[in-house]
């Protein structure tokens, strides 16, 4: 039977306290902040901290910095030098002050920040190795067109609003997870306008600021931005080389008691690994018990490249017990991120909420969009094994180029997935993204997939999406680097593409 109803009232997160102020606290800020005796001039290095740290989202907008002698408290240093910090920022414009009021954060005339412009596409020749997207084939997007075409010209009649999504691509969505084994009905689903929409949704709906949430560390970059935009807490839980520990997850569950978690089980980014059926069993349990909301992120699960594609997680819960688990998924990694297509399932109560929420910014996706959505799903069979095999001969391809120009560098292979999660040995990678840019290749570093700053600087994640040509290439440019030196990164200067 499918679970059309939640156990409890969806709204049970507006019970909570924890509303915050838009106040940045100064213990919480100097976290953040690096020791000031460890560069000169102090007061310049922590404003260029500081301005980068808005840039990147990890300061919010629009909040109110510490008071200058509390923040100097805070990183032990004098008041005249966070003086001297807050007229720098005043003065570049990543700070105004308002009379009597504080100073307050703001984002100069003409900086764009890097949640936009890490999905931009590169305005050289470089090559993109930021973005673990792979593109749709010319000849598949021009049938896909033309099959849709008589469809399109029998909706252009009607006001052409779907907040649901449209009905036959709902049908289609609830179909296929049925026969992955987690019976669905159309009215648990909505279409939205990808995975990150869905989540969007989501944390609008069952957050309010100051709420805890799980998260995994590292995790998706664009997921934990949108949880500190809505201004949460995370619990973030390791995932190695080898997997999660059950037990942290569990333990996390039980003291923090969080009001959601966010998971990446299948073909976790960036890491690559894929969670056990005993594990989701046991992490479903303790949810429940904790009563927290889990949202699964799906949006990988078809690309196993070496064992059959998992069955949705929900589908291991006990009997009624996914009323509190949001499945997301996309077609963004598995067909075309510029199809802007996602879905998520849920009680259907639920989702009679999100699309309410929804339509106060977003009364409906591209109708022309959908019905290409609803054809390619249909051929799912004929379009994704050759896009399979095309991804186990890149990530051969590069994993030898690997081997053969950087051999310190260790890496597992990833049963599925779209990258590889290197690890250089040293914290090396900002360095190595600042100076890969001067060789012609973008890359992130792994603190950008970090909960906290400061982590994963020994790591790479290194997709697998283009031709095995270009990886070689890419590889090789990224080994001389290395081996003509690097200089200390600039945060001025690095690109920030990351999708």
């Amino acid at each position: 039977m499918a679970d059309t109803g939640a156990p409890q009232p969806v709204h049970g997160a507006g019970a909570r306290t924890g509303h915050s102020d838009r106040t940045l606290g100064s213990r919480r800020l100097a976290a953040l902040l690096p020791d000031p005796s460890e560069s000169r001039p102090a007061y310049r290095h922590l404003a260029q901290v500081i301005s980068a740290l808005i840039l990147d989202g990890r300061i919010a907008l629009h909040v109110r910095l510490p008071a200058e002698r509390e923040l100097a408290t805070a990183l032990n240093t004098s008041r005249a030098t966070i003086t001297a910090v807050y007229d720098l920022l005043r003065e570049s414009g990543y700070a105004h002050s308002r009379q009597g009021a504080g100073t307050w954060t703001a984002l100069p005339e003409g900086r764009t920040p890097r949640g936009v412009t890490r999905l931009l596409g590169p305005r050289d020749t470089a090559i993109d190795l930021a973005r673990a997207a792979p593109g749709l084939p010319h000849r598949t997007l021009a049938d896909a067109l033309a099959r849709v075409s008589p469809q399109l010209a029998e909706h252009v009649d009607t006001p052409g609003y779907h907040p649901y999504g449209l009905p036959e691509l709902r049908a289609a969505i609830a179909e296929r997870f049925t026969r992955r084994g987690l019976a669905t009905v159309p009215e648990q689903i909505l279409v939205t306008s990808g995975a990150q929409h869905a989540l969007t949704l989501v944390l609008g709906l069952l957050c309010r600021p100051g709420d805890r949430v799980m998260v995994e560390n590292p995790s998706y970059p664009n997921a934990l931005e949108a949880l500190r935009r809505a201004r949460l807490r995370t619990v973030p839980v390791p995932v190695t080389d080898t997997g999660w520990d059950t037990e942290i997850v569990e333990s996390s569950l039980r003291q923090s008691v969080p009001q959601l978690a966010y998971l990446i089980p299948d073909f976790h980014n960036p890491t690559g690994c894929l969670m056990p059926a005993g594990q989701r069993a046991r992490i479903l349990r303790a949810a429940q018990r904790s009563g927290t909301w889990l949202v699964i992120d799906e949006t990988l699960t078809d690309l196993a490249l070496d064992v059959p594609a998992p069955p949705p997680f929900a589908s291991l819960a006990p009997p009624g017990g996914t009323g509190q688990v949001i499945t997301t998924g996309s077609m963004s990694k598995t067909h075309w991120a510029g199809l802007r297509i996602g879905w998520l399932r849920a009680p259907a109560r639920l989702v009679t909420e999100l699309a309410g929420q929804r339509v106060a910014t977003d009364m409906g996706g591209s109708v022309l969009d959908q019905l290409l959505a609803l054809d390619l799903l249909d051929r799912s069979e004929e379009l994704l094994p050759p896009r399979l095999e095309r991804m186990r001969v890149q990530r051969a391809a590069l994993a030898a180029a690997l081997t053969e120009h950087a051999p310190q560098w260790t890496w597992r292979l990833p049963p599925g997935g779209l990258s590889l999660w290197v690890d250089l040995g040293e914290p090396l990678a900002a360095a190595l993204a600042e100076r890969a840019l001067d060789y012609g290749v973008r890359i992130e570093g792994g603190a950008y997939f970090a909960t906290d700053p400061g982590v994963f600087e020994q790591r790479l994640r290194i997709p697998y999406t283009t031709p095995s040509d270009t990886l070689r290439e890419a590889v090789h440019r990224m080994a001389t680097a290395l081996a003509d030196g690097l200089t200390p990164s600039s945060t001025d200067r690095r690109p920030h593409w990351v999708a």
